[in-house]
């Protein structure tokens, strides 16, 4: 009798230390986060995920079908035949972008904006305005007709010196010794010359607001207008 009693503690003692010892392993269970291991002894831990792979690059805008449309007035690659149609081939980028922007904007309003490109430019976003830029002035500008007429030596003068006495500047000042432009100042070289006529007399005018060349070409006549602009087409 005493024997079973005895047995009967022990079985009770060993019972209360198996029930102890799973408390313990549950509770190191919760208090662990979720998918985590402990490492081996001795040995290291487990290795940090991998960096997340990096976003893939923007995709270039396709401005093909664009062009195309362009090119019904403005000429294969720029290079219009019309004097209506300002010839874009070897423009200079950041030209091309500030007026496409102006026009869809309708922050240029003269009557040539207003007439063909308020429509054409409304629906143009920022990166395919870019688009349009970059190839337009990547392309090969069209060569200066030959000069030597008494207009363009005539319109040489005034673009290399200006005319001091009406305040009008040289206009290679900013236009360059070529008239090749420079970023936001647009190429002249080998543009149509009746084009180049009409917007010097649309600055003149306020026609086409421009603070800075209203005051270089209001100072103008009409025969200097003429001459300069036959030179620069000769560039």
């Amino acid at each position: 009798m005493r024997a079973q009693t005895r047995m009967t503690g022990r079985l009770r003692r060993r019972g209360t230390q198996i029930a102890s010892a799973s408390v313990v392993v549950l509770l190191s269970l919760v208090a662990a986060p979720c998918g985590a291991q402990a490492p081996k002894a001795g040995g290291a831990r487990p290795a940090a995920a991998p960096p997340a792979a990096a976003p893939p690059a923007a995709r270039p805008v396709d401005v093909s079908g664009t062009i195309h449309m362009c090119s019904s007035c403005h000429g294969p690659d720029g290079r219009s035949v019309s004097s209506t149609f300002p010839r874009l081939a070897g423009q200079q980028k950041d030209y091309i972008e500030a007026q496409l922007k102006a026009f869809r904007d309708k922050t240029r309003a003269d009557p040539h904006a207003k007439t063909y490109m308020w429509g054409m430019a409304a629906r143009l976003s920022d990166p395919l305005i870019a688009g349009i830029a970059d190839y337009y002035s990547s392309q090969k500008p069209v060569a200066g007709t030959p000069g030597g007429s008494p207009e363009a030596a005539a319109g040489a003068k005034i673009y290399t010196e200006g005319i001091a006495a009406e305040s009008v500047p040289a206009c290679k000042a900013c236009h360059g010794d070529h008239a090749e432009g420079n970023s936001v100042i647009p190429r002249l070289a080998g543009q149509h010359r009746a084009y180049i006529e009409a917007q010097l007399e649309a600055f003149a005018s306020n026609a086409r607001a421009n603070e800075v060349m209203h005051d270089n070409s209001k100072g103008l006549t009409a025969e200097e207008i003429r001459d300069v602009a036959a030179f620069v087409q000769t560039q």
